[in-house]
């Protein structure tokens, strides 16, 4: 990840322990380290319940295609065929 070896940690360590004294390079330890382990909990916790809501979720499924029906047609004797169709008949008395 960094790549760094064995030599710069404990540089690292060595200048730490300058800037910051031995009674709370410990404690800082224990913080940093209390951090990291919260870190990598919310962190997982995340990656848990989104992986969860991503495979709850169904497929949207396509939209059935509009389908229109058409008046049947019918054949009058000798007669080519004609279509019936059922419109409401007008009421008496009404204008149109």
């Amino acid at each position: 990840m960094f790549n760094i070896g064995p030599e710069e940690i404990i540089l690292i360590l060595v200048i730490a322990l300058i800037i910051f004294g031995p009674k709370r390079l410990p404690e800082i330890g224990r913080t940093v380290g209390k951090s990291l382990r919260e870190f990598r909990k919310a962190s997982d916790d995340i990656r848990q319940e989104l992986s969860l809501h991503l495979d709850d979720e169904p497929e949207a499924a396509p939209a059935p295609a509009p389908t229109t029906q058409l008046p049947a047609a019918t054949t009058n004797g000798d007669g080519p065929a004609t279509e019936e169709h059922s419109a409401p008949a007008p009421e008496s008395g009404s204008v149109p």
